[in-house]
């Protein structure tokens, strides 16, 4: 139940390695014992595991895992003097994932900043629970953070990381858990990027509003979000540009409950929920929850992505999408082939105006939520897997959803952890 399936090559594999100190603090926590069974109370029941990384030393992951499936993952050493992470990495599925979606990006991000972070993957929203809506499901990611944040008290900081729908359910869960405040700071980039991305050690001055979870917010990356739902034209590539065939899709959106009305602008026919998620509300702060956080990021498949389409997902309109034969990638991320660093956020935010989403009232409504989400910032990451065996799957392989076959996503990720802000 505690265990790591490692999906990586052989010199990469996580053998598993106990480190008895470790397992023996864990045991005196009430957290586990060495059949994995837990001696704590049964509410609160977490599993641990401990398991060797060679290429880090001798230390090792520590997995814990609750009774609902969610997992923790962080670095130990066995070392009393060890500094606890003080970085919450959030990482949310999409539809019908789960939170086994997300290990070979948890532990590559491990491996690059063992001291500084935890990651979390989260699973109150998986399977068939992605049915249920995105305030539904925000709503229970939002308490399942607040959960997080008591069993790791040193933490100060939280970042998130959303593949596909997992990016609207985060934006609900931090509206959720938004709570004002003024500060400026300097940012630092972790990463060394050459053309498509940003230098080592450059700084950026910015000023961010407030906290998340009473957490200082820092970075928020989406890949393959259907930001500005699935509807509009193109924005379901499957469909081929066809009106018919979209409008086809527009009715099997039934099939997935609420998330599906609300995908496709069919939940309140004056105010859909992404549109209103593009504006503050006076009870949710949905705009200035994102513009806390000191970097937003959009990784969009270019094409091959039959689930969500490119301007949604890097919420531009299609006439601002680069051209194709413009794009290419380099030998470090040969499928990164594009980067739009951000626009300094306005200091006024926009306030979406209602509009119908019926008829030709839709377009207004995706115009909206583009100059909604736009007055943040974002930076824009583009993503072409055109010369890859596994671009059929793109929308998987950006995330390595399983390593054995989307192990091509790899420098995705790495370029996600170069950038990445501590």
């Amino acid at each position: 139940m505690g265990s790591l399936e490692s999906e990586t090559p052989t010199s990469e594999t996580v053998g598993e390695m106990p480190n008895r100190g470790s397992v023996e603090n864990a045991e005196k926590r009430g957290e586990v014992d060495l059949n994995g069974t837990t001696n704590g109370p049964k509410k609160n029941r977490i599993r641990t595991a401990l398991f060797y990384l060679p290429r880090i030393g001798f230390r090792c992951f520590r997995v814990q895992r609750d009774e609902k499936g969610n997992f923790d993952m962080e670095v130990v050493d066995g070392s009393v003097d060890r500094r606890k992470p003080t970085h919450l990495l959030i990482m949310v599925n999409g539809l019908v994932g789960s939170a086994e979606d997300w290990k070979y990006a948890a532990a590559q991000f491990l491996k690059a900043y063992p001291e500084d972070i935890v990651v979390h993957c989260s699973k109150c929203n998986h399977s068939t629970l992605t049915f249920h809506g995105v305030d539904v499901m925000g709503g229970r990611l939002a308490e399942e953070i607040v959960s997080v944040i008591e069993r790791h008290p040193d933490v100060q900081k939280i970042s998130f990381l959303c593949h596909s729908l997992g990016g609207l359910i985060a934006r609900y869960a931090i509206a959720k858990l938004y709570e004002q405040d003024e500060r400026k700071e300097d940012v630092k980039v972790n990463g060394e990027c050459s053309n498509h991305g940003w230098s080592r050690d450059q700084s950026r001055k910015e000023e961010f509003k407030g906290k998340i979870a009473g957490l200082e917010p820092v970075n928020f990356i989406t890949c393959a979000t259907p930001h500005l739902g699935s509807r509009g034209h193109k924005q379901v590539p499957m469909c081929c540009g066809f009106y018919v065939l979209e409008k086809v899709a527009v009715c099997t959106s039934l099939f997935f409950g609420k998330t599906g009305r609300h995908l496709f602008l069919l939940d309140n026919r004056k105010c859909p929920l992404l549109l209103q998620m593009a504006g503050d509300r006076e009870d949710l702060k949905f705009l200035s929850a994102l513009q806390s956080f000191r970097r937003r990021v959009t990784y969009a498949n270019v094409r091959y992505d039959n689930v969500v389409g490119w301007s949604t997902s890097s919420i531009r309109r299609r006439k601002e999408l680069p051209k194709l034969k413009h794009l290419s990638g380099d030998s470090k991320y040969p499928y990164i082939v594009n980067v739009e660093t951000a626009k300094l956020s306005s200091s006024q935010l926009y306030v979406p105006s209602e509009a119908k989403a019926n008829g030709r009232k839709k377009i207004r409504l995706e115009e909206e939520m583009i100059k909604g989400l736009s007055s943040v910032g974002w930076d824009r990451v583009d993503v072409d897997f055109h010369e890859s065996k596994q671009r059929h799957a793109a929308h998987l392989t950006i995330q390595v959803n399983r390593y054995s076959v989307n192990s091509d996503g790899v420098s995705v990720i790495q370029h996600m952890i170069d950038n990445f802000l501590l």
